[in-house]
C-alpha cells in the first residue's frame, strides 16, 4: 500500500498583504487629493511617497521570495 503524500504546511507571505495596502493607500491618497479643493499633498511628496513605497514592496518581495517557491 502506498502512503498519502505529506501535506506541507504553508508559511505566511508577508509580501502579498504589505502590497495590497500600500497600493490602498496610495490610493486613499490620490482620491482624497483628488475630491479636495485644495492640495492633501503636494506633488513631490506624492512622488516620493510613492517611490519609496514601490521600493519597500520590492525590498519585502525579495526578502520574503523563498517562501513562494515551489520546489518538488
Amino acid at each position: 500500500m502506498r502512503k498519502p503524500p505529506e501535506r506541507r504546511r504553508r508559511r505566511f507571505d508577508p509580501a502579498g498583504p504589505v502590497t495590497g495596502l500600500f497600493f490602498l493607500a496610495l490610493a486613499g491618497l490620490f482620491l482624497a487629493d483628488g475630491l479636495a479643493d485644495e492640495n492633501v499633498l503636494s506633488v513631490t511628496t506624492l512622488l516620493s511617497v510613492g517611490l519609496t513605497g514601490l521600493g519597500v514592496v520590492g525590498t519585502v518581495r525579495v526578502l520574503t521570495r523563498s517562501r513562494r517557491r515551489d520546489l518538488r
